[in-house]
């Protein structure tokens, strides 16, 4: 790490508060050129513990920026990760306070839960595999507290890889039960198709998300524990929404999910 513990803590406050108030604070790194991306991870770990310490409780992580569509989307070339806690999940079919995020965007993604720990550095594809129980269609709610315009991949660690919430539903399959390359989905608002996208994009496999994650993990001296929920990350561009807006995705073979914006 390259900036003060002070500054450090400084800026976890400030994102608090910019979480707190709905509101989203210039950019990290035009005010602080120094910054790393273990600077970031360090603003983003004071976050997850702050959340645990006022009784959150965490159930896995994010992983974003794993496809090119995606990358090109934003305008950074590396995927990044962070945390979800409970009360960042919703149940299919569920109606969501739009006013709780920043920047309100919806991906669509696969989740991986795991019935056994992963640990890095050298986890693999078929170590993702035969760790998890089930995959199933998900939802990412974006929820940008940092300005959009000019960011950079420390900008969004520090952000909680711009983590708002997520929906899951859909049917929940064995990892060998289907091809996950080929997973496919189409996105709708208010129904009308907005995004289309196939799972390959991640990597080429989005167990192979997973991989990185147990191996980036491992660099902080953590690792995915059995029971975590995954989103392996996005296969279409963000889609943008606001109250009153519906939105559906449809996985075929396994199944739809939808939510509703207030």
């Amino acid at each position: 790490m390259t900036l003060p513990a002070e500054t450090l803590t400084a800026i976890a406050d400030e994102l608090a508060a910019a979480e707190r108030d709905r509101t989203t604070v210039p950019l990290l790194t035009a005010r602080h050129p120094g910054m790393t991306v273990e600077d970031a991870y360090a603003v983003q770990r004071e976050w997850r513990r702050r959340g645990v310490s006022a009784g959150r409780r965490p159930v896995g992580h994010k992983i974003g920026l794993t496809s090119k569509v995606m990358q090109v989307a934003t305008g950074i070339d590396e995927p990044d990760y962070g945390a979800i806690f409970a009360d960042m999940v919703y149940d299919n079919d569920s109606v969501i306070e739009h006013d709780r995020f920043s920047n309100v965007r919806i991906e669509v993604e696969l989740a991986f839960r795991l019935a056994e720990p992963l640990e890095g550095p050298d986890a693999t594809l078929a170590d993702v595999l035969r760790a998890t129980e089930h995959v199933v269609p998900a939802l990412e709610i974006l929820s940008s507290r940092i300005a959009l315009e000019g960011r950079t991949i420390v900008d969004t660690i520090s952000d909680n890889a711009a983590m708002g919430a997520m929906v899951v539903g859909g049917t929940p399959v064995r990892p060998d039960a289907v091809d996950l390359r080929w997973v496919a989905a189409l996105l709708y608002r208010n129904g009308t198709v907005e995004e289309s996208g196939v799972a390959g994009a991640v990597l080429d496999h989005p167990a192979l998300g997973v991989a990185w994650l147990a191996n980036k993990l491992a660099q902080h001296g953590d690792r995915l524990e059995a029971g975590e929920l995954v989103l392996a990350g996005s296969f279409t561009r963000p889609m943008w929404v606001h109250p009153g807006d519906t939105v559906l995705a449809d996985y075929r073979d396994l199944g739809t999910i939808t939510c509703r914006f207030t």
